[in-house]
């Protein structure tokens, strides 16, 4: 699998977990606040597209710290949603850790390449995915028209080039 922190813990849960949906609210209310509206985000995940979502939980106290999913694009591309980590719990790995689950739940699915979207409001997303060796690419499906979106992609699978994965991206642009 993939190094966690010690006292953290990752589960899989159905996007109608309760934990989840808390995790999730708040997130949209911290956006929702640095964007100065609802209307940022130009196609929210649903269930019935949820190919995964996990939340990570301090070990000891069963506490949930973080939320975060994989949305299916096509075959062989999934996009990471819905990262969040609760503003107490920032900058001790636990984001990192939500992202390896991610990828690495994304590999065992059969993604060969994950993609991400960040706002103009979260340059600390941008730092995040890359940092976590994403590559910038052009904007994509919802996001193509958005200029304050930047949208970010990884290859995790050996078997994908990025210039296949290049040609996925544009074909969902047109």
């Amino acid at each position: 699998m993939f190094p966690l922190p010690p006292n953290l813990s990752i589960r899989e849960v159905p996007w109608s977990n309760p934990v989840g949906a808390d995790l999730r609210r708040a997130q949209q209310a911290e956006l929702d606040s640095r964007f100065g509206t609802t209307g940022h985000d130009p196609s929210p995940p649903a269930e019935e597209d949820t190919a995964v979502f996990v939340i990570a939980y301090e070990r000891s106290s069963g506490q949930p710290l973080g939320c975060g999913g994989l949305r299916r694009l096509d075959r062989s591309t999934a996009e990471i949603k819905r990262i969040y980590v609760l503003p107490y719990a920032r900058g001790s790995g636990v984001a990192t850790a939500i992202l390896s689950s991610l990828e690495f739940r994304a590999r065992a699915a059969g993604f060969g390449a994950v993609t991400a979207e960040a706002g103009s409001a979260q340059s600390d997303g941008k730092r995040f995915y890359a940092q976590a060796g994403y590559t910038q690419v052009p904007n994509f499906g919802p996001y193509a028209d958005l200029p304050h979106s930047t949208c970010f992609a990884k290859v995790i699978e050996p078997g994908v080039r990025s210039t296949e994965l290049s040609a996925s991206l544009t074909s969902k642009i047109l």
